[in-house]
């Protein structure tokens, strides 16, 4: 499963409203080699889902997960950081058992 905070959800909400997305838009999130720790995340919004998708509703957010990245994924909570190293969505990935110091790539 992956889950939305709140404030993630008002995040993707107001993405999807700036990028004027049509109806049956959803966030999709993944994962590919890359990165200083090995693994990045990979996010963007989508309308096509493909086959093997694992999808997961919360917070009235869609989430799609190819099943290959899900496997490093499961039980992430998506959460919104306005904090100093920037903003944004942030992978609270309780799979990772190393992160750089940018949150943007992981190992396990």
């Amino acid at each position: 499963m992956i889950t939305v905070s709140p404030k993630a959800k008002e995040y993707i909400g107001q993405i999807m409203a700036d990028q004027q997305a049509s109806p049956g838009t959803f966030l999709r999130v993944g994962v590919k080699s890359g990165g200083c720790s090995g693994l990045e995340y990979h996010m963007q919004l989508d309308t096509a889902q493909k086959d093997g998708d694992q999808i997961f509703e919360d917070n009235g957010v869609k989430v799609v997960v190819d099943m290959k990245s899900l496997l490093y994924l499961y039980g992430t909570e998506l959460d919104y950081s306005g904090g100093l190293n920037g903003k944004g969505l942030v992978f609270n990935n309780p799979n990772a058992s190393r992160t750089c110091s940018c949150g943007e790539s992981f190992a396990v």
